[in-house]
């Protein structure tokens, strides 16, 4: 599934996206969820969350004032939302190699705020809003 470009015309396809991503996904990768705001990064990651096998998945939200959630799935999925973040020193100080390299996935929200962090391989989606309803999403390996 890496260098794809789908439009995506409701926020139950993105769902199902994201869930179908998270099927091939395992420990220790990452995904770098790029978009403004409204684009569908928190929907998507509701999708991983499902294909992971969180237990009520539609549950996950976004985690911009904690700035990161743990959910329990087949493998744990550690979900970042950066929006809040003003430099990544901040980040920094999170111990982040914690969660890159542990025995999850990693979904970061507005990943493009820590781009020097990243792992050197990753999973880049980024979202764009194209109308009121349909996405452009592009998937790629880093």
């Amino acid at each position: 599934m890496s260098g794809v470009k789908i439009i995506s015309n409701n926020v139950e396809e993105t769902i199902g996206l994201g869930e179908r991503l998270a099927k091939k996904l395992k420990k220790g990768d990452c995904l770098a969820l790029v978009g403004d705001l409204g684009t569908g990064k928190t929907i998507f990651t509701k999708g991983i969350a499902k294909g992971l096998g969180v237990k009520n998945a539609r549950y996950v939200n976004s985690p911009t004032f904690v700035i990161v959630k743990e959910y329990k799935g087949r493998v744990p999925l550690y979900h970042f939302d950066l929006y809040r973040l003003d430099h990544y020193t901040s980040f920094d100080e999170m111990n982040y190699n914690e969660y890159f390299y542990g025995d999850g996935v990693t979904v970061i929200e507005w990943a493009d705020k820590i781009r020097e962090l990243l792992p050197k391989k990753y999973w880049e989606v980024v979202m764009e809003a194209v109308g009121e309803k349909n996405r452009k999403i592009e998937i790629r390996r880093r």
